[in-house]
């Protein structure tokens, strides 16, 4: 039987339809935890994502809020303290990624990167922190390319992920005093339907990681799940590379 270490607590995963999001979902829900997620547009994802944690016997709730919007991200928070009656952990997971030439990418695509990966992850932890209680749990999901970006065309992207590691550390010294820990995971090549282990770019992701393969979904959700448990409660501030050895 999977540890239910995370009984009672409330999670919110932001973009958790598909990809690391929805195996971070599933992962806290096995955990015991009752779990909101949003999602923008794959409506029938969501619900397969509901559909699954309910045949295990746990709790989750999928809430369409778009990250591009403001609004709706304060809303995502309202609504699931309304849904559940509380709020103990958030996962800033939903973001976005476009590669290109700096003098190339249109500002319209810049703009959302900024906007989904850096701006909304900053109202979702601020509306969060009206109701996580002391001792409370804040997740981000960065990247590697925070640290190592071995390709070109990836300035912005690397540059909303630096930002999450620096948000990461200056929020952890606030709220110390209340014993929430903050922490950002930052996975390298992971394997999901929008990133195959296959092709040009992924011969190139490849040939910089150590151990020579793709990161698996489930391996980040359980770091994350272990994050948000009891056991990880010295751990805060921390830039948390989950990358096959891509950063060595």
């Amino acid at each position: 039987m999977a540890s239910r270490k995370l009984e009672g607590k409330v999670a919110l995963v932001t973009g958790g339809s598909r990809g690391i999001g929805a195996a971070i979902v599933r992962s806290l829900a096995r955990g015991g935890a009752k779990v909101a997620f949003s999602y923008v547009r794959s409506k029938d994802k969501a619900d397969g994502v509901v559909a699954g944690v309910a045949r295990a016997g746990d709790v989750a709730v999928a809430i369409k809020a778009d990250n591009q919007v403001d609004a709706e991200v304060v809303a995502l928070v309202a609504k699931t303290v309304e849904r559940f009656g509380a709020l103990d952990i958030l996962v800033n997971n939903a973001g976005i990624g476009s590669i290109g030439a700096l003098a190339e990418l249109p500002i319209a695509q810049i703009d959302s990167m900024l906007t989904v990966n850096v701006r909304a992850t900053i109202i979702a932890t601020r509306e969060a922190l009206k109701h996580i209680p002391d001792g409370g749990r804040i997740i981000n999901i960065g990247s590697i390319v925070a640290e190592r970006t071995p390709y070109a065309g990836g300035s912005i992207y690397s540059l909303t992920k630096g930002a999450i590691a620096g948000f990461t550390r200056g929020l952890t010294r606030e709220l110390a005093p209340r014993r929430i820990t903050v922490n950002n995971v930052q996975p390298g090549p992971i394997e999901t339907e929008g990133t195959k282990a296959e092709g040009p770019f992924a011969t190139i992701l490849l040939n910089a990681l150590a151990l020579e393969r793709f990161g698996q979904v489930d391996e980040v959700a359980e770091f994350v799940s272990y994050l948000a448990g009891p056991d990880a409660a010295f751990i805060t501030g921390a830039n948390l590379n989950i990358d096959g050895g891509f950063a060595a």
